[in-house]
C-alpha cells in the first residue's frame, strides 16, 4: 500500500507532457510487441490450412526454378495437381520431373504449359484459358517476376528492359489471375497468392531498382483490392512479401539465417496460404520487417542509395573488366 502511493505521488509530481508522452511510447511499444507476437505465431505456431479443401489443381508460374519451382513441389508434398507455367521448355520439362518426385503420392499430376509472360504475342494466354478453363483450379501462385540486370539509373533502362518488368510482374499477373478467378468464383472456392516483395512496402523507397518496386506496388494493391472484392465469395486472395531468397534473380545462391533457400521459404509460404491478406510468410523475414519498422525512413532512403550507388559501380566495373 505504501509503494502504490509514492507510486502515485511520483507520478502526480511529474509534468504533464511528460506523463503523455511515456503514456504515448508504452502504447506503441506494447503495439509493437503485439504485432511481433503476432508474426511470430503466423510464421511458427499456426495450423496450415487444408488447401485441397479449395481444390484438386494448382497453377504456378514462374514455376522453372527459384521459388516457383519450390512453390510447385511444396504443393505437390500437401497433394495437389499442378500445372506449371514457364517459358524455357526444357527447364519446364525438368521442374517437372523434379515436382513429380516431390509429390505426395504417385497420383498427383504435374502438367506443363510453356508460355513466354513477357511476350507481345497475346494468344499464349489463350492456351492458358482454355487450359484452366478445363481443371478444378484451386490455388493460383502468380510467382513469375523480371528485375533489371543490375542496379542502374531509371534513365539507364532501356526500353525493352523496363517494359519487360512491367509486363511480368504487373500486365502478366493480371491476366493470369483474370484467367483462373472467373473459375473460382463459378465453384465459389480458390485462393490467389501474388508473390510481392519488400522493396514495395517495407522500405520507404527502392533506387536504382524503381520500376521493380512500383510493379510490386501493382501487385500489392491489385491483391488488397481483389480480396475486398471477392472475399465473401470464397475466393482468398493473398500478396506474399518476401525479402531475399537464394536464388540466381538476386544473386544469392547460398542461403543463411535471413536468407532462406527456395524450399524453406516456400514450406512457410504454403503454410500462409488462406490467412492474411497482406504477409511476410518466412520467420526471419518478418523479424526484419519488425525491426526496420523502427528506422527513421531518411535513413532507410539514404542506405539504400548509397547500397544501390556501390551495386551500381560493382556493375559497372565489372563489364569494363569483360570488355577489355
Amino acid at each position: 500500500m505504501a509503494m502504490a502511493t509514492e507510486l502515485l505521488l511520483l507520478l502526480n509530481s511529474l509534468p504533464w507532457w511528460l506523463l503523455l508522452l511515456s503514456s504515448v511510447g508504452f502504447l506503441l511499444l506494447l503495439r509493437s510487441a503485439a504485432a511481433l507476437l503476432r508474426h511470430l505465431y503466423c510464421t511458427l505456431l499456426r495450423t496450415p490450412k487444408n488447401l485441397n479443401s479449395y481444390g484438386a489443381w494448382a497453377v504456378v508460374t514462374g514455376a522453372s526454378d527459384g521459388i516457383g519451382k519450390a512453390f510447385a513441389a511444396e504443393l505437390a508434398r500437401r497433394g495437389l495437381h499442378l500445372l506449371l507455367v514457364g517459358r524455357h521448355p526444357a527447364k519446364l520439362a525438368d521442374a517437372a520431373f523434379d515436382v513429380a518426385a516431390a509429390a505426395a503420392h504417385p497420383a498427383v499430376k504435374v502438367d506443363c504449359l510453356v508460355l513466354d509472360l513477357a511476350d507481345d504475342d497475346l494468344s499464349g494466354f489463350a492456351r492458358l484459358q482454355s487450359a484452366v478453363d478445363a481443371l478444378d483450379v484451386g490455388v493460383l501462385v502468380n510467382c513469375a517476376g523480371a528485375t533489371l540486370p543490375h542496379a542502374m539509373y531509371f534513365h539507364e533502362a532501356d526500353e525493352a528492359t523496363w517494359r519487360g518488368i512491367v509486363r511480368v510482374n504487373a500486365e502478366a499477373a493480371t491476366r493470369v489471375a483474370r484467367a483462373v478467378v472467373p473459375g473460382m468464383l463459378r465453384r465459389r472456392r480458390g485462393a490467389v497468392v501474388n508473390v510481392g516483395s519488400a522493396a514495395s512496402v517495407v522500405l520507404p523507397s527502392f533506387p536504382f531498382s524503381a520500376v521493380y518496386a512500383a510493379t510490386k506496388a501493382y501487385i500489392g494493391q491489385l491483391s488488397s483490392s481483389l480480396q475486398v472484392e471477392y472475399r465473401s465469395m470464397g475466393i482468398d486472395v493473398q500478396c506474399q512479401i518476401p525479402f531475399y531468397v537464394a536464388t540466381k534473380m538476386v544473386d544469392i545462391q547460398k542461403p543463411s539465417t535471413f536468407v532462406p533457400s527456395p524450399e524453406r521459404y516456400a514450406k512457410a509460404a504454403v503454410d500462409c496460404i488462406g490467412y492474411e491478406t497482406r504477409c511476410s510468410p518466412y520467420w526471419s523475414h518478418s523479424l526484419q520487417w519488425w525491426l526496420l519498422g523502427f528506422i527513421p525512413h531518411f535513413l532507410l532512403n539514404r542506405w539504400r542509395l548509397i547500397l544501390g550507388e556501390f551495386k551500381r559501380s560493382q556493375a559497372m566495373g565489372h563489364k569494363l573488366y569483360c570488355a577489355s
